[in-house]
């Protein structure tokens, strides 16, 4: 499931250009070369500590985009499922409510979550039409990967609840762009990844 050298350098310069965070006023930068040892520990309250965790779970969750794409590869379904999306926004609103949380906030965050994972299924998509060597092989169960999305969905949840200072502040923005950029940088995201996980972080901030 690698994307072909063509589609990758397509893909990183559109990352690199001008992938800007609704209503962050940043955009995703290419990651700096410092090495994740060097960093050094950032207090869960600090504004970093509160948005990184935001940042780190939405990589996570698109990482189960690839999963879902393969599941449905080859089957002739679609990518959009309405049914199964308004079923996670439902659960996320009560989880929400149960927690503190704006549900209407985290409602709008998720709905970017899952165009967010459309865009990876989409993106592998086109590369495994292009190129059909490059497809899986294998078939993910796909209510094992949605159980998998579940938990995260939950941690995400929590996530929000439990950072409403540091997404109100106006300093959002660019302490989130920082965060997301240290996250791809970690996880070696290539060029689909990071501007869907751009995608997935459009509402976090401006509202507590």
């Amino acid at each position: 499931m690698q994307l072909t050298t063509s589609m990758r350098r397509v893909l990183t310069a559109g990352a690199a250009a001008a992938v800007l965070f609704t209503g962050a006023g940043g955009a995703v930068a290419a990651p700096s070369g410092t090495s994740t040892a060097a960093r050094p520990a950032v207090a869960e309250s600090s504004p970093y500590g509160q948005l990184r965790p935001l940042a780190a779970l939405s990589a996570e969750r698109l990482a189960t985009g690839d999963l879902v794409a393969a599941a449905k590869w080859g089957t002739g379904g679609p990518i959009d499922d309405p049914a199964r999306e308004q079923v996670v926004l439902d659960a996320v609103a009560a989880q929400a409510r149960q927690l503190g949380a704006d549900p209407v906030v985290t409602v709008r965050i998720f709905r970017d979550q899952i165009e967010a994972s459309k865009v990876v299924q989409r993106g592998l998509h086109r590369v495994w039409e292009a190129d059909p060597s490059q497809a899986p092989t294998e078939r993910p169960d796909l209510d094992e990967v949605r159980q998998e999305i579940n938990r995260i969905n939950g941690a995400l949840v929590r996530a929000i609840a439990d950072s409403p200072a540091a997404r109100s502040a106006p300093y959002c923005g660019p302490v989130l762009t920082a965060a997301a950029v240290r996250v791809g940088h970690e996880r070696h995201m290539d060029g689909l990844h990071a501007v869907a996980l751009a995608r997935s972080l459009r509402s976090v901030c401006g509202a507590a």
